[in-house]
């Protein structure tokens, strides 16, 4: 099975929200994600709503046709509300701040093990499927079983940094950590940083990947490329393998 290639179009809207106008429409660039290949769309709202609105996700869950997939971080009450207003295909947990920059970190689901079993049968129980961000850790990724989630997110920006420098190397984390969630009977995701360069050696190595979720690089490629044509370059770079 082909890795699935999920659009993060945050970057749009923070784009939209630069002019205070509706320019770009991020509901059309949604749209149109979908009519050029992607297999997903992502969203990752946060509290201060300094690019994808709250709003924003629930006009995208009316028209999305591919997989729908909302990040956030559970620990604020009305993430959780929207998600289960929206009841999307995938909710992705993630251990953000709320007022941090980009995710840099996974959950520790050894320490935080109760808490995570607690917050995603809230999910479970509303036929939402759970994936939870973690580091590329195996003790990590095999103590992620315990907490009930259906799949992980393997944290991919030590991946990105070190790819140039040793290929080989800045993907053994990645490859162990995908092992071990397979032996656990856990899906496997991965995002950050993923790019054109890196992507395709990532999904040839790691084994039984499902998902990709990607933005800033492939929001960053369409500038040049244009949007659709980057979609179809970022599928063929999974189609790879």
């Amino acid at each position: 099975m082909q890795t699935k290639l999920s659009v993060n179009i945050n970057k749009i809207a923070t784009l939209r929200n630069s002019r205070g106008c509706n320019n770009p429409n991020v509901l059309q660039v949604a749209i149109d994600c979908q009519l050029f290949g992607a297999d997903g769309i992502t969203v990752h709202p946060r509290p201060d709503e300094r690019h994808i609105r709250y709003s924003d996700v629930r006009e995208i869950s009316k028209i999305i046709t591919t997989e729908f997939n909302i990040e956030g971080n559970p620990l604020e009450d009305k993430f959780v509300a929207l998600v289960l207003e929206v009841k999307p295909a995938q909710v992705t947990l993630v251990p953000d701040s709320p007022g941090q920059l980009t995710s840099n970190h996974g959950w520790d689901t050894i320490s935080e093990k109760q808490y995570l079993r607690q917050i995603i049968s809230v999910f479970k129980n509303a036929g939402i499927r759970v994936s939870i961000f973690t580091d590329p850790v195996p003790e990590i990724v095999s103590a992620a079983a315990e907490t009930g989630t259906d799949r992980v997110e393997l944290y991919t920006e030590n991946y990105a940094r070190n790819y140039t420098r040793n290929r080989q190397e800045a993907v053994a984390d990645y490859v162990a950590a995908a092992k071990a969630a397979q032996a656990n009977g856990l899906g496997i995701n991965a995002g950050h940083d993923l790019d054109r360069d890196n992507l395709g050696y990532f999904s040839q190595q790691v084994p039984g990947l499902l998902e990709v979720s990607i933005g800033h690089a492939l929001i960053a490629d369409a500038l040049y490329y244009g949007l659709e044509n980057t979609i179809q370059m970022y599928k063929r770079a999974l189609a790879a393998h």
